[in-house]
């Protein structure tokens, strides 16, 4: 009997979760948490209702000033929101 050559287990799996139509909620997911790391916690608390839509990531900010302080901020922080996933997920970032 011939033996395959062995795979990693994250690669099995993967490949397994893109099957089955996981992959990018699981991605999503992952991004959405990693929002209170990139911004900082003082930033996190003040924002709320985030989620994804057709990769733009929908913030709600209570302040006008930081609304206005993490526009100028966009690119940086859709760089830093993919690099914590290690995929692209989202292509822009819209705040309300």
């Amino acid at each position: 009997m011939k033996r395959k050559k062995a795979e990693p287990i994250d690669d099995i799996l993967a490949r397994y979760l893109r099957h089955i139509g996981l992959e990018t909620p699981l991605n999503q997911y992952r991004l959405i948490n990693a929002w209170a790391s990139v911004v900082g916690e003082s930033v996190a608390e003040k924002t709320h209702d985030i989620y994804i839509k057709n990769q733009t990531l929908c913030v709600s900010i209570k302040s006008a000033v930081l609304r206005s302080n993490l526009l100028m901020k966009r690119q940086y922080l859709i760089e830093r929101l993919n690099a914590a996933v290690g995929v692209k997920v989202i292509a822009d970032i819209h705040f309300t």
